[in-house]
């Protein structure tokens, strides 16, 4: 006699369990680290960024000399993006678009790129030069001195 046609009875209990180990797995696998081989922008600083110090409440900024005039950094760890419009010149803004708030992600020819929506601000002033954001980045304080950027 063969058991083919016999039904297969699983518990409640076991089912459950099953389902948490499962759940359990997804949520250590989420934590887990990221390995890609794909390198950040070169305009957003990072833990690893060389020339960068501590500012004193957990963000880096980066050496002065380290930004390209015309150019700027991206700071994600302080929500701040440092501007170099022009020789000697060095200004910082808020790094959280004034249109639905995504972080910019990049400083070229003298403007502050926000991916999300393509909204463009002026690395003089923070000035929308393209929307759809409205309102102009918040300006932020620094100080540069010895090379070294310095929030406040």
């Amino acid at each position: 006699m063969s058991n083919v046609n016999m039904p297969i009875t699983i518990g409640r209990r076991k089912v459950l369990g099953g389902a948490a180990a499962v759940a359990g797995a997804a949520a250590l696998a989420a934590c887990g680290s990221d390995d890609s081989t794909d390198s950040a922008s070169t305009t957003t600083a990072d833990a690893d960024s060389s020339g960068a110090e501590s500012s004193g409440d957990g963000g880096l900024l980066p050496d002065a000399a380290s930004i390209a005039v015309g150019g700027g950094v991206v700071m994600e760890a302080v929500k701040t993006v440092v501007t170099h419009p022009a020789d000697g010149e060095y200004n910082a803004f808020s790094a959280v678009c004034t249109h639905k708030g995504c972080t910019v992600s990049d400083v070229t020819d003298n403007e502050i790129i926000c991916p999300c929506h393509g909204s463009k601000f002026s690395a003089e002033d923070g000035s929308v030069i393209e929307g759809p954001a409205t309102e102009p980045l918040a300006s932020r304080p620094i100080s540069v001195a010895d090379g070294k950027v310095t929030l406040g």
